[in-house]
């Protein structure tokens, strides 16, 4: 019996939130007010309020409770199901004021029988009572209502005349600071709750009115009421009827019962959805805990889609890792020529104008200016190894260009703009390792690499057209985890590592006394002599002049001066270098301590949100600007930023265009092919892989991918830079995880308790194009860069690649090696698989992590885009050592694995459509709502909700 009582309930429910469901339901604010006696006279007070949680105002009257999670006795809810029963329900009331709703309730408790006609104007004298909101101070009765106070009202218009009745909201209202923490679209619920004399028993009344109507006073906010609840009662139950009007307050906040509610057709539907909200209840026993202590609310709120979904018959799910595109394609199919290319532009024309629109905000400043300090930063540590590795052919001003060219033009036209582009440490040894081919064979190096770049374009191009990106379907957190945990390792290892800095371990204090450095100077012949001025600090004359060193003072002369006119150094202080490591790595590890605690200011408790907030979007730039501060007042000679000032080559012998053709024989240009292809998998598995992590989603993405459009424009790319002599470009998965993270948007208005929701990234060019645009003008702006510390800027670095570690699954596996099992997090996969799997699981990526970490520190880090290769093959061979349960929850199933489980089900449910369709008999077809369920208090069992976490999350096929 229970168990179709249960049945009944759920399939009424499946019937009300099948309709319209694509609608959503207001957000609802609850607000609870108590009758207050005082003598013969009453008022409504506030007593307790809800927007997600409950905050109660404080036996002092003076300030609310913290928010907190409701405590509700199961004995409450019984009651507020019976009273539903039994009270009067009216659903969609055309009400336009309070004593119009007022005399529509009251008409139907005497038309049901429920009160007696000479109770109409005592009931309604009751509800049409004033009143008072926290925000207000007590009200004192003016002489004229002190004189009324002892006559009871005849008629319903005196009644009303001694009420503050208004269809307009008060000025306290308008002015209520609590309006911030409301969504717009919110709609009011209003319970009433009260003891009176002249009732023997419970009034009761549950009212939906067809359209929200603002009630002037009745609520503390200028927010239109949808829902009232009124229950008034003899004397004696004060506590019980405070629990009930608790009850249905917390109900109506309730996700789901609000979407009932807003949806119900009758009175059952409501009870339908009190029994799930019953359903869902857990019980704690009286005796192993203390009823005063309030529950703090939980730092993620539980959404109530898992509810919902055994409801939904139609729930479906989302790949992992494509966002809101559904992978690749975005859920379409186009078997056609460049299908991929061709719905990845139908997908980004329509936000073609949000794309600029949406960037124009403040936190776009922050974004900007971060980015651009990194992508400064690693232009010119990768140019400074570049001109190394290739004699100069390509240097810190080819670099800056090329950087600004190649992301500009990616960001304005490319498919997912938030991806940052930038060289990679494969690229440089791929360089390196060409530059030396052709110095051996004298073949000339720019020429065989522009040919390189023009065939890796034209393969790129064809991946594009064969729609080659869809290989990343096979890309699962396990290929994704590994990369990324690689990449931001790399950044981490590299920042300390440029931290060498050198120390004076020979530096006896006590011989500080023979210690000294002497300029020596040449002999006259060594030198050309011209007629000049004798000693000055700084000589400077146009060539091909040159310097009088006949009446040169050598003694007095600088370090720098001995050097310039030809001297030499003597002495055993003139190798001195001042010990800059300590203050270095102070600078160093002070970006990256502040800019991490700022970060984390946004969610502390102290100043205002808006504050709060602007410091956490610009902590960064502020940690920056502040140890810039510092290095600049302690004065001392720590290693600066310097950009170049003049646009030319870096090389003088080359110019900007290189000429495909005259310096080397014809069969280069064919076999060039061969490498290109090295270079096309390495662009291609680094681009895609990189694109994966971004469009990830846990980020949210609501625009769409664009993996097809964004390979075509790094090939175009390619060849334009190969031409211009210039480096090649590819996505950067920690700057461009940096990238999204500096563009994370929150809740502007949560309710109070509840923490900011992630609502997404801002998805714009903007920020992007602006930090290419200023790194192309970065020569310009080298007077004011040059006061920024390299220390500095490598703490930049650092926190770029800690914050990319965060959310990583690998990582926080990695920790549970170091955790008692009691003392481990309570992790959905530690509940569904044993401990010792998931340590497997996770000593099999650190194992594939040491190997590429290897390859890296090598030559053979040139085969590294075959590595990513690897992993996927790995993968592919742990369906051999796992099973697919425990993959779907430390990692996804591979696509073939969710076919077949897709086939199997819909064979499954093809047999049970085959099977219901069968006539059993010659009934006729009854209604698919089941008859209303009377339930006796006394003796109702409610079975618990099936647990959702037995069935294991599935990857739908892409």
């Amino acid at each position: 019996c229970v168990l179709n009582i249960s049945k009944g309930f759920l399939i009424r429910l499946r019937y009300i939130l099948g309709e319209d469901d694509d609608m959503p339901t207001p957000t609802l604010f609850t607000e609870m007010d108590t009758l207050q006696h005082d003598g013969d006279e009453m008022e409504w007070k506030e007593s307790a309020r809800w927007v997600k949680f409950e905050e109660k105002v404080e036996e002092g009257g003076e300030r609310w409770s913290k928010p907190h999670v409701s405590t509700l006795t199961l004995h409450s809810l019984f009651e507020l199901r019976t009273c539903i029963q039994t009270g009067s329900v009216l659903l969609d009331l055309e009400g336009y004021s309070l004593p119009q709703i007022v005399d529509d309730i009251v008409d139907r408790q005497v038309a049901d029988g429920l009160i007696g006609p000479e109770l109409r104007e005592k009931v309604s004298f009751v509800l049409l009572r004033k009143h008072r909101h926290q925000h207000k101070k007590p009200i004192h009765l003016s002489l004229a209502d002190m004189g009324k106070s002892n006559n009871s009202p005849t008629n319903p218009a005196q009644s009303r005349s001694m009420n503050d009745i208004s269809d307009k909201p008060s000025t306290d209202q308008m002015k209520n600071k609590f309006m911030k923490k409301i969504p717009r679209d919110a709609e009011a619920s209003n319970v009433l709750i009260g003891e009176v004399d002249f009732l023997d028993k419970p009034f009761v009344a549950f009212v939906r009115l067809a359209q929200a109507t603002t009630l002037g006073g009745l609520t503390e906010v200028p927010v239109p009421t949808r829902f009232l609840f009124v229950l008034l009662g003899p004397h004696g139950k004060g506590k019980s009827y405070n629990e009930i009007g608790r009850a249905i307050a917390t109900l109506m906040v309730d996700d789901l019962f609000s979407d009932v509610a807003y949806k119900a057709r009758d009175r059952d539907d409501l009870i339908a959805g009190i029994d799930e909200f019953l359903d869902e209840v857990i019980v704690l026993p009286p005796g192993e805990w203390d009823p005063k202590i309030r529950i703090e609310p939980p730092k993620k709120v539980p959404s109530a889609d898992m509810r919902k979904s055994v409801l939904n018959l139609n729930e479906l799910g989302q790949v992992n890792g494509t966002g809101t595109a559904g992978g690749p394609g975005g859920g379409e199919d186009e078997e056609m020529f460049c299908g991929g290319l061709w719905l990845d532009i139908k997908r980004k024309v329509p936000w073609i104008l949000s794309d600029f629109s949406q960037g124009f905000h403040i936190q776009s400043i922050s974004a900007v200016l971060f980015i651009y300090l990194g992508c400064i930063t690693n232009a010119i540590t990768f140019g400074g190894l570049l001109g190394d590795a290739t004699d100069n052919y390509q240097g810190v001003m080819e670099s800056f260009l090329g950087t600004a060219l190649a992301g500009t033009v990616f960001c304005l036209l490319g498919g997912q703009p938030l991806i940052i582009l930038s060289s990679t440490g494969p690229i440089l040894i791929f360089e390196k390792l060409l530059y030396e081919f052709c110095k051996s064979n004298t073949i000339d190096y720019m020429e065989l690499r522009l040919w390189i770049g023009l065939h890796s374009c034209l393969q790129c191009l064809i991946l594009v057209a064969t729609d080659a990106s869809y290989i990343i379907k096979y890309i699962t957190r396990f290929t994704e985890e590994g990369f990324s945990s690689l990449i931001s390792f790399i950044f981490i290892s590299d920042a300390i590592k440029k931290m060498y800095y050198p120390i004076n371990r020979v530096f006896k204090p006590d011989y500080v006394t023979t210690y000294r450095c002497e300029c020596i100077a040449p002999d006259q012949g060594d030198h050309l002599s011209v007629t000049g001025p004798t000693l000055l600090p700084r000589v400077y004359l146009p060539s091909p002049c040159t310097y009088n060193i006949t009446g040169l003072d050598w003694s007095q002369l600088s370090k720098k001066e001995c050097v310039k006119y030809g001297g030499a150094l003597l002495g055993n202080a003139c190798k001195y270098v001042p010990d800059l490591a300590l203050i270095s790595f102070i600078l160093f590890f002070g970006t990256y301590s502040m800019t991490v605690s700022l970060k984390k200011f946004k969610t502390s408790r102290y100043f205002p949100t808006k504050c709060r907030s602007l410091v956490g979007d610009f902590s960064i730039i502020i940690s920056i600007l502040v140890f810039c501060g510092i290095d600049y007042l302690l004065g001392l000679d720590t290693p600066k930023l310097h950009v170049p000032t003049e646009v030319k080559p870096t090389r003088p012998d080359r110019g900007w265009v290189v000429m495909p053709f005259g310096k080397n024989p014809w069969w280069v240009y064919v076999a060039s092919a061969v490498p290109a292809l090295l270079v096309t998998i390495l662009i291609f598995m680094d681009q895609q892989i990189s694109a994966v992590i971004v469009n990830r989603k846990e980020n949210k993405l609501k625009k769409g991918c664009g993996y097809h459009l964004d390979l075509f424009w790094v090939g175009i790319l390619m060849a334009v830079c190969s031409f211009l002599g210039l480096p090649w470009y590819v996505a950067a998965t920690v700057i461009s995880i940096a990238h999204i993270d500096s563009l994370k948007m929150e809740s502007e208005s949560s309710a109070p308790g509840e923490q900011p929701q992630f609502l997404g990234v801002r998805e714009q060019r903007l920020t992007g194009i602006l930090v290419f645009v200023l790194t192309g003008v970065s020569i310009f702006l080298a007077p004011v860069l040059q006061y920024i510390p390299m220390p500095v800027l490598y703490g930049v670095f650092l926190y770029m690649g800690v914050a990319s570690l965060a959310g990583i699954q690998f990582w926080e596996r990695i920790k549970l090696y170091l955790m008692p099992a009691k003392h481990q997090p309570d992790f959905s996969f530690l509940r569904h698989v044993p401990l010792r799997r998931v340590h497997l699981f996770t000593l099999v990526q650190i194992i594939c992590l040491a190997v590429l970490w290897t390859l890296k520190s090598t030559v053979a880090a040139i085969i590294f885009p075959v590595m990513i290769l690897g992993l996927m093959v790995v993968r592919k061979m742990m369906d051999l050592m796992f099973s697919q349960h425990d993959l779907a929850w430390l990692d996804d199933i591979l696509p073939e694995k969710d076919k077949k489980k897709e086939k199997d089900g819909k064979k499954k449910k093809d047999h049970k459509r085959t099977k219901a369709a069968e006539p059993e008999s010659d009934e006729e077809p009854k209604s698919p709502l089941p008859p209303p369920v009377k339930i006796p208090m006394d003796t109702i069992d409610l079975p618990s909700a099936p647990d959702p976490s037995v069935t294991p999350p599935t990857q739908p096929p892409v």
